[in-house]
């Protein structure tokens, strides 16, 4: 985006960018910046606060007062220590005779939907597979799991990819079963730590990790540092 801002410049558009990731916004050094230090995926900072998101857009927009190359720190930051556990009750078991994880994420539909309803499509299903089709791949992770192949699976798409739409529906089901916006990474924690799901897709990865699969396939079915 940086290199892209300095092509919108020499073509005469103003720009600005936005970092949260000091270093990255320094190095790339685009003709307007403000880092941030705000939590990955946040980059206005408070959710569901409008009077901290408009500080944070009128200070960037002030950078456009300046015919120079600048560089600024935003004088507010915002930590996600991660102690935060997501109070976020999951539904009881509803078809014994499916897996748990599956069970689960059936269960949630009526959540998910209100989410979307209330929210928008912001961070849930949909990048590679639609919601319809979380349980199918769920159960193609728990053959992965069992140990077969990832390409024989029925996995619907890169399993990172897949695994991040799966986190998505889970953290959308859980906006609108807690009563209040969690810490940045809280959603996540509770989906790996707490969810059948989570349980299935960690070792899902570990079991392509033993297997001797190329890293990027399944590095990020989960953040890096899981």
């Amino acid at each position: 985006m940086s290199t892209l801002a300095h092509i919108f410049e020499a073509a005469g558009m103003a720009t600005i960018a936005l970092g949260s990731v000091k270093d990255q916004i320094k190095n790339a050094a685009p003709p307007r910046g403000l880092w941030c230090d705000f939590p990955l995926g946040r980059p206005l900072g408070i959710p569901q606060n409008a009077e901290f998101q408009h500080r944070v857009l009128a200070e960037a927009f002030s950078l456009l007062d300046s015919k120079q190359t600048v560089f600024k720190e935003y004088d507010i930051a915002i930590r996600d220590e991660g102690t935060e556990v997501m109070a976020c009750a999951l539904p009881p078991r509803h078809d014994p005779k499916a897996h748990p994880a599956v069970d689960e994420a059936n269960g949630l539909r009526p959540a998910y939907e209100r989410a979307l309803a209330k929210y928008g499509n912001r961070i849930g299903a949909g990048r590679t597979i639609p919601s319809e089709q979380i349980s199918e791949a769920i159960e193609s992770f728990i053959r992965v799991a069992e140990g077969t192949p990832w390409k024989e699976a029925g996995v619907p798409g890169i399993p990172a990819r897949v695994s991040q739409d799966i986190r998505g529906y889970y953290e959308t089901a859980a906006l609108a079963l807690s009563d209040h916006a969690p810490e940045a990474w809280a959603g996540t924690r509770w989906f790996l730590d707490h969810t059948e799901a989570g349980k299935v897709v960690l070792s899902a990865r570990q079991a392509m990790a033993d297997a001797g699969e190329k890293q990027p396939i399944w590095f990020y079915m989960v953040p890096g540092d899981r």
